[in-house]
């Protein structure tokens, strides 16, 4: 449902780094992920603490409501 509606790949910062989400991901464990590269390295990042530009990607309201709803879950 992400890859349909975020407008990837577009770019953010990590820890002052700039990388670039290619996709989205669900892991076995049930996570949302984002898959980052800079160069030829791949970082996984999971969605709920991924940083958005300041200019937002299209669908990045998605994002915002996979937080709201992970936020919701960890509390239970």
């Amino acid at each position: 449902m992400f890859e349909e509606h975020l407008g990837l790949p577009f770019e953010t910062r990590v820890l002052g780094v700039t990388i670039t989400v290619k996709r989205i991901d669900l892991r076995d464990d049930n996570r949302i992920v984002a898959i980052c590269m800079r160069g030829g390295l791949k970082q996984v990042v999971d969605l709920a603490d991924l940083p958005l530009p300041s200019s937002r990607p299209d669908g990045a309201e998605w994002i915002d409501a996979y937080r709201a709803w992970s936020a919701r879950t960890t509390q239970s």
